[in-house]
């Protein structure tokens, strides 16, 4: 979905650098990973590739992505403190530095580990001035850009699961600006990804949640600039 660029995103938001790509994003990426891993991680794993991993040390990637899964903001000094502040929560985290160049270059790979969900994998990328995209979670793909507010869905791939969201998003008014849909096999396990105009309200995560078909559910609302 192409989007009108403004002044500001010329200029980039207030960030603690020094770079918009390597830090404001990596920042980004990872609250938007935290975000959706859904729970304060017992470990993390970040795979950094390309331009990330040959700058990502000097940039303070590394403390970015750390800090943002912990749940800093890209404006927040205590990211220039993430690896103290993983030690204080009990976050155990590793870095590997690779070169893959049929990725982007700024990609990253964050396999998360928790107290009541076992793994998640969440990739993304930076795309400068603070700009990024989730791609993928969990191998499925998605686009997510902290622009919006987002619903994520994992569930049975069957048919009319996707009328039965898009209604009941319709019965409260919500409009959908976007929606990204991908599956691993017929009847498997599917998912979707919906971009919308207004917040999601409490009552549609519970009827959402209501449905036997569905497995997990994201509510991700727009991220600060």
């Amino acid at each position: 979905m192409e989007k009108t660029k403004t002044l500001f995103d010329v200029i980039g938001p207030v960030i603690i650098g020094p770079s918009s790509s390597h830090t404001a994003g990596a920042v980004r990426i990872g609250l938007l990973a935290g975000k959706i891993f859904g729970e304060c991680p017992v470990s993390v794993k970040f795979r950094l590739y390309n331009s990330f991993a040959k700058t990502g040390r000097g940039h303070g990637t590394d403390k970015g992505l750390l800090g943002g899964v912990l749940g800093l903001d890209v404006d927040n000094s205590d990211i220039k403190s993430a690896f103290e502040l993983a030690k204080k929560l009990k976050v155990k985290y590793e870095f590997e530095y690779l070169e893959d160049y049929n990725r982007h270059p700024n990609s990253v790979d964050i396999i998360l580990k928790g107290q009541t969900i076992p793994m998640m994998e969440v990739s993304g990328v930076s795309l400068g001035a603070g700009e990024v995209k989730i791609t993928r979670i969990n191998g499925y793909k998605f686009n997510i850009d902290g622009d919006y507010n987002t619903l994520i869905l994992i569930y049975k791939d069957k048919p009319g699961m996707v009328y039965r969201v898009t209604a009941l998003l319709q019965g409260q008014n919500l409009n959908i600006a976007s929606m990204h849909c991908d599956r691993n096999a017929k009847g498997g396990e599917a998912s979707m990804g919906l971009c919308l105009d207004a917040p999601v309200s409490d009552y549609v995560i519970q009827e959402l949640d209501k449905i036997d078909e569905v497995y997990l559910i994201r509510n991700l609302k727009v991220l600060k600039k």
